[in-house]
């Protein structure tokens, strides 16, 4: 995935999965590989597949998927990328931060697919560098993660990391490789092969959201969920788009027959659900991240919305 070749051939990648990863993912990112060595008759790529105790890594759908490496007997590659999806942070050790910095230290260049840099920049690896991930787990990441540049793109490439948003984006991130390795020809071959639509970028958004061609409403609503930790009034929030608080107003109503705060606050309380399922944060640490000063005030937001408060919807099975 490294954005230079490397000087062997065939080009070999790592696959570190952490449990709970996302297989749709990582079968995304082989299966371009795979056809190309196919189409072209010759082994262009090659992979291992690493686990951190080189056992069987169970993933976020229940199935489990063999490895062919523990981590401390892996081989080196040129390119290696670490695969996770919900819970993020499982897994994550001493161990594997130590791990992680030797391979990036020794000249590996690491990269992460779905949520895969939050091991990456909690080893440090990822300050000043620009990442994509899952747009679900973006609004933790940057709370968390603040010297890491994280964007909502497709994937994104640079000498020193790369990145993609999980999902069928890990198709377009090796569908670059190959193109860049091997040119348009072949690349146009292995799209074919995968019935795959050629008309997203890199920088394309990682979800349609619906909402209505309005440059000043998808400005709003990005400045939202930018700003879900520290809220902007709203008031800010208009000046930041030159626009009045009532001209704002007009605006959600037009076009989402709701208001600023209420679309505001469910941005934030759809990210603290998000939070409760797939993190073993605390409802205060959960409230904070979401923007809430107290849990109190977190638990009535909830209550109000969904009935329950935030420990009982947790247990919900």
């Amino acid at each position: 995935m490294r954005l230079h070749a490397p000087d062997t051939a065939p080009e070999r990648i790592g696959f570190l999965l952490l449990p709970r990863f996302a297989m749709v993912a990582f079968f995304s990112a082989v299966e371009p590989l795979r056809i190309a060595n196919r189409i072209s008759g010759q082994t262009l790529f090659d992979w291992d597949i690493i686990s951190q105790d080189g056992g069987p890594v169970a993933a976020s759908n229940g199935m489990t998927l063999d490895a062919g490496h523990a981590m401390a007997a892996a081989p080196a590659v040129p390119s290696l990328a670490v695969c996770a999806s919900f819970a993020p942070e499982a897994g994550i050790d001493a161990a594997l931060l130590d791990w992680l910095r030797a391979r990036a230290a020794a000249g590996c260049v690491l990269g992460g697919v779905d949520t895969g840099c939050f091991a990456l920049a909690a080893a440090g690896l990822l300050d000043d560098q620009t990442v994509t991930l899952h747009w679900e787990s973006l609004p933790e990441f940057r709370a968390r993660f603040p010297r890491v540049d994280a964007v909502e793109s497709i994937f994104e490439v640079t000498p020193e990391s790369f990145s993609c948003a999980g999902g069928s984006a890990a198709i377009d991130m090796s569908l670059d490789l190959i193109r860049r390795r091997h040119g348009d020809r072949l690349v146009k071959r292995v799209r074919e092969q995968l019935i795959h639509d050629p008309g997203r970028r890199p920088a394309s958004r990682q979800r349609d959201r619906g909402r209505p061609d309005d440059p000043n409403l998808q400005k709003a609503i990005d400045l939202m969920e930018a700003n879900l930790e520290t809220p902007l009034a709203i008031g800010e929030l208009a000046a930041r788009l030159n626009l009045s608080w009532r001209s704002l107003e007009r605006l959600f109503a037009r076009h989402l027959e709701s208001s600023p705060q209420r679309v505001y606050l469910d941005r934030r309380l759809g990210h603290a659900q998000r939070l409760l399922r797939d993190t073993r944060h605390s409802v205060m640490d959960i409230a904070l991240a979401c923007g809430f000063a107290s849990a109190s005030s977190f638990t009535r937001a909830f209550r109000r919305r969904h009935g329950l408060t935030p420990s009982a919807w947790r247990r919900l099975p």
